[in-house]
Parts: structure tokens; C-alpha cells; sequence
């Protein structure tokens, strides 16, 4: 059980009604991960026993084609019930008349329930149109809290990316700040969410027996892989122009990164979890390498997908953590689409020291590496060295390892209905803070800044591991990917 603000924390008990107005709701993201998410919290009796799922999209829909729009969910148990907390208005992001409408809205839910509940507004949209709707918020006074004594107020939750690069970024966060104090804005990277990040932190600190190694004195290096087999599916008219760099690296991989390296906060409250993760975001540099990219073959052929599209669907690049702890400790990052297999994993490898007592035997080229997997079949594995049974001495490497299914009977939580539980019991600690948001900015502008300068663009083929650039990255190191 983990302690946070004074307490042992299980799962947030919601009494209290609330609003929750989902920008953008006839998209993907409603589609698969909202609305399941949601109805997946109420079948476990998180949900309080009155609230509101207001839907508002452009698209021209009655509530009740709205609700039918999730047919996959039809058949789901306590779907009926469920939706009757589910609501939908029309309107367009850039005319106030939608916002007016949405203010009146739940101005009537306010009256219906005799009080002024708490609004969470949730920007599921491409970020492009983030600015549009703050605006809009702003000067229809959609933002403001009902004004109710002792109301808390409204709360604004936006996606990754966060922006398109340093200074889009930092336009976005000038218009939060502006409009909203830090405590009201929640910045969803659903991969802290997830079980298996979280347990980095648990297994790092609740362990003494990997402390004293967890340094430069005893890791030789750490890779992280983010592989997707699939491609980019229909998901074209938002990946196209945003690329894998900023749809991946510039949040999760940075947050893994953060797991792996974060000194042990002093407590787990928010701001003590997110002030280490901060300073890891700022230690992290580009190493002398080129930062490498690749586009699988057939992209262009997508749909939604820019004749000639520049966009990356792949990248690796070597980076260092300039920390007393992890100085000169390479990590090697690659994240790709329509790769070989699925696997989102961090893996410690540990410096091999076992050809010094049996280098005449012949020792693996790998010794000990401690794996987290992400996804999928989630868990914890390590590789250890032993003696092959026989009657000479012979090694070879075996696996130690756990995955949640079976030893807990349980993958917990989905991510996302971790992420909307910590929203709407106000609990920020899984939530980048802006200062991590901007180092992980400034850290990849570079890198955006030198492929706008360079057409060269390597294709590789699907279902593979990505372009023999990538590949070079690391063996020209004396390394190899696992």
C-alpha cells in the first residue's frame, strides 16, 4: 500500500456529483478510451451515484445517435444503465454559440441538483485546437466556477502532445497559467497510469537489494523500446505532422526515463514526485550521435497520410543523464510503428564482471539485465547467470520473473481509468508538471530543428525492427537492442 498526503492510499472514495464535458467527444479517443473507461469505473461501483458525461462535437447528433455511436459498448454490462448519465450538444470549437449553449446547459444541471457542481473539462481533441477552445472558455466565462462559496474549481484536462514543439509549448502553458492555477490543470500522459510504471518506483525503493547497484558503478547501459506492430491504422489525420517523436518520445519514453533514474522523492505527494521527476527531465542530453529516423514502407499509402509526407514513424537516438548517479550511463531509446512485435519495455542491463573468474568457460555476451514490461503481459523479469547442468562447467543465462495475471490474479486498473480516478479525486501525482513539459521540449528541438534541414528520410520494411540506422546506433557501441 502506498502512502500519499499523509495516508494510505487504495482507491478514492467519490461521493461527490460532478460534470465531466468532453471536447471533441464523437473522436478516437472518447471512443476507446473515455467512454470504456468510464463505463468500466461505474461497473465497479468507483463512479459517485450522480454524474454527468456531457459530449460536445461538431458532428450533427441527436443524444440518441450519440449513444448509439457506441455500438461496441451495447453489450457491455450495465451499458443501459450507464448511459443515461451520458448527454451530447453540438457545436463547433471556434463559435462561442456552442460555449453559450454548454453554459446553459449545465447551468440546468446545476438547478436540477440544487448545487453547483464540480466541471471537469476534458480537451480530447488533436492539440491544434486546444488554444481555440481555452479561448473561448476564457471569454464566454465557460472556465469560471459556478461561484458557489466553498465550490472547488473547475478543472481543465489536456492531452499529449503538448504542443509541437519548445515554443508552441510554451505558448500553450502561458494560456493555462493564465487562465487556470496549476492545481486546476491535469496533462494526461496516460503511461504514468499505467500498473508496470508505476511499480518501477515500488520495486526501485521497496527493495533494498537493488539500491546499492542502481548507479553508474554497476550499469553498463539501458535500453527502451517502444514497438507497435500495427501502423498508424486510421489514426492518419492526427499522426501525420506529429510523427513519433512527439507522439511518443517527448512524453512517455521521457517519463520512463524518469522512473529509471529519479532519485527517492521524500514523500509520495504530488509535488515531491513530480519536483524528481523534473530534475531528471533536466538532466537528460542528446549524445554526439545523430538522432535517427525512419518511415515504414506503404505509409504514404495510408489514409489521411500528405503525398510525399515527411513524418517519422520511427526513431532511436543515444541520450545521457548528467546526475552524480547515472553520469555517463547511455541510454539507448527506439519507438516505432509496424515494427516486428508488439513490446514496450525498459531494460537494465548490468555491467558483466563474470569473464574475470570464468573467461577460460566462456561467459554469455549479456549477463544480468533487469527487464520491465510495459506491454504487453505485463511484469518484471531478470537474467541471472548460472552453471548449465552437466559435468563440466558451462554457463548460460535464465530468467526470474513475475507478470501480474498470475501472481496477482490481476493487471489492476486499465491506464486510463487510473487517470480519470487521480481527475476527479484531484490527485495530481501522476500528472506532468509544465517545468517537465519544457525540458523534455528544449531536450528534442534540436532534434526536430535538423531533420526540417535534412530531406534524407530512411524507409524500412514492416514488421521489422526499423531502419539498419537504428540498428548502427547501438552496435557501433559494442552493444546491441535485446
Amino acid at each position: 500500500m502506498i502512502v500519499m498526503d499523509g495516508g494510505p492510499k487504495v482507491f478514492p472514495d467519490l461521493k461527490n456529483p460532478f460534470v465531466l464535458v468532453i471536447f471533441g467527444a464523437t473522436g478516437d479517443l472518447a471512443h476507446t478510451r473515455l467512454i470504456p473507461g468510464l463505463l468500466s469505473l461505474y461497473n465497479k461501483k468507483m463512479l459517485p451515484d450522480e454524474f454527468y458525461i456531457l459530449g460536445f462535437s461538431r458532428r450533427e447528433y441527436s443524444e440518441g445517435e450519440f449513444k448509439k455511436s457506441f455500438e461496441e459498448l451495447e453489450e457491455k454490462e450495465e451499458w443501459d444503465s450507464f448511459s443515461k448519465h451520458i448527454m451530447y450538444l453540438r457545436g463547433t470549437f471556434e463559435e462561442e454559440k456552442g460555449y453559450q449553449d454548454l453554459i446553459e446547459k449545465l447551468n440546468s444541471i446545476d438547478e436540477k441538483m440544487g448545487t453547483c457542481l464540480t466541471r471537469f473539462f476534458y480537451l480530447a481533441t488533436p492539440p491544434k485546437n486546444y488554444s481555440e477552445i481555452l479561448d473561448n472558455m476564457v471569454s464566454t466565462k465557460l472556465s469560471d466556477s459556478c461561484g458557489h462559496e466553498g465550490h472547488s474549481p473547475t478543472k481543465v484536462i489536456i492531452e499529449k502532445p503538448f504542443g509541437k514543439d519548445f515554443q508552441h509549448s510554451k505558448a500553450l502553458e502561458e494560456k493555462l497559467s493564465g487562465s487556470f492555477a496549476e492545481e486546476q490543470i491535469f496533462r494526461v500522459d496516460h503511461y504514468l497510469g499505467k500498473e508496470t510504471v508505476q511499480n518501477i518506483l515500488a520495486f526501485r525503493f521497496a527493495n533494498s537489494i537493488f539500491e546499492p547497484v542502481w548507479n553508474n558503478k554497476f550499469i553498463d547501459h539501458v535500453q527502451i523500446t517502444w514497438a507497435e506492430k500495427e501502423g498508424i491504422g486510421n489514426r492518419g489525420s492526427f499522426f501525420d505532422g506529429v510523427g513519433i517523436l512527439r507522439d511518443v518520445v517527448q512524453n512517455h519514453i521521457m517519463q520512463l526515463i524518469s522512473a529509471v533514474v529519479m532519485e527517492q522523492p521524500k514523500s509520495f505527494t504530488k509535488e515531491d514526485v513530480r519536483e524528481e521527476r523534473a530534475k531528471v527531465t533536466g538532466a537528460v542530453k542528446l549524445s554526439d550521435s545523430r538522432a535517427v529516423r525512419g518511415q515504414y514502407e506503404g505509409y504514404l499509402n495510408d489514409a489521411n497520410v500528405m503525398p510525399a509526407s515527411q513524418t517519422e514513424t520511427y526513431t532511436a537516438m543515444k541520450l545521457l543523464v548528467e546526475t552524480e548517479r547515472f553520469s555517463g550511463v547511455p541510454f539507448y531509446i527506439r519507438a516505432g510503428k509496424n515494427m516486428q512485435r508488439d513490446d514496450i519495455s525498459i531494460s537494465v542491463v548490468f555491467i558483466q564482471t563474470c569473464h574475470i573468474l570464468f573467461k577460460e568457460y566462456g561467459c554469455p555476451e549479456v549477463g544480468n539485465v533487469l527487464t520491465f514490461r510495459i506491454q504487453p503481459n505485463e511484469g518484471i523479469s531478470l537474467r541471472v547467470i548460472a552453471k548449465r547442468p552437466g559435468p563440466t562447467l558451462s554457463l548460460g543465462t535464465v530468467g526470474m520473473r513475475f507478470d501480474y495475471k498470475n501472481d496477482f490474479g490481476t493487471v489492476g486498473l486499465d491506464a486510463y481509468e487510473k487517470v480519470l480516478l487521480d481527475i476527479f479525486s484531484g490527485d495530481q501525482t501522476l500528472f506532468t508538471r509544465s517545468d517537465e513539459i519544457q525540458n523534455s521540449w528544449s531536450l528534442l528541438d534540436s532534434v526536430l530543428k535538423e531533420w526540417q534541414n535534412d530531406k534524407n528520410l530512411p524507409v524500412y520494411k514492416g514488421e521489422s525492427w526499423g531502419p539498419k540506422e537504428g540498428i548502427e546506433l547501438i552496435e557501433k557501441d559494442n552493444r546491441r537492442w535485446l
